[in-house]
């Protein structure tokens, strides 16, 4: 779920809870004002938690995931995002028109990964390559690449190494392709199960459709 959604239906039940609270202390039981507030306060804090807690509950039982693993998963999709900046930075950087809907196709399958993970985090075992190399790997050529680029001067070396660094890039783009098709490959085959489970049924209709056509035509 949405942090601030989350945060928000906490507070929704919190608030009342509060106010609630602070009335039975202060009028039936007749505390002071500075006690019901106190014992007020304790109780929306309360709430807050106790439903903190079952809502992280909740999400990991959905997306079968220990409390380990969370960690370790949200460790890996935070810093990735940090790298993710940094390769979109470089990559707006380039001014080279050779390369730019190589440029495009790597910062759309790159954010379409880790929004996918972050949503889903146990998608990111499935894409453990993406996070662990590939990323890696893109940040530190386009990096290169764009210090390279933006040289005034570039003698015939300079030039090889770049036109070297784009076919890489441009391979690389491929593989981080083929790590976005491993992350919903399990949504992939769940649809051709679909497809197949509707074709078997209009199929079977069909068949019992055409013998009662047949039987009135007789």
């Amino acid at each position: 779920m949405n942090p601030i959604v989350a945060f928000l239906i906490r507070s929704f039940v919190a608030v009342p809870v509060t106010i609630i609270t602070w009335l039975v202390c202060y009028i039936p039981l007749d505390f002071t004002f500075w006690s019901s507030t106190l014992f007020a306060i304790l109780g929306g804090a309360l709430t807050h938690v106790i439903l903190s807690l079952f809502q992280n509950t909740s999400y990991l039982k959905k997306h079968q995931l220990s409390r380990k693993e969370y960690r370790y998963i949200k460790k890996n999709l935070k810093e990735a995002k940090l790298k993710i900046k940094r390769l979109n930075k470089s990559i707006f950087k380039i001014r080279d028109i050779y390369s730019v809907k190589q440029r495009i196709d790597i910062n759309r399958i790159t954010k379409k990964i880790h929004k996918m993970t972050t949503k889903e985090p146990r998608r990111f075992y499935q894409a453990e390559e993406f996070y662990f190399s590939h990323l890696d790997s893109l940040v530190e050529l386009t990096e290169k690449y764009s210090f390279l680029s933006s040289q005034p001067k570039q003698n015939s070396e300079m030039g090889q190494s770049l036109i070297e660094t784009r076919k890489t890039l441009n391979e690389l783009s491929k593989v981080v392709e083929e790590d976005l098709y491993r992350v919903i490959s399990d949504d992939i085959d769940t649809l051709n199960f679909e497809i197949d489970v509707a074709k078997h049924s209009i199929q079977k209709k069909k068949e019992l459709k055409f013998p009662e056509e047949n039987r009135w035509l007789k």
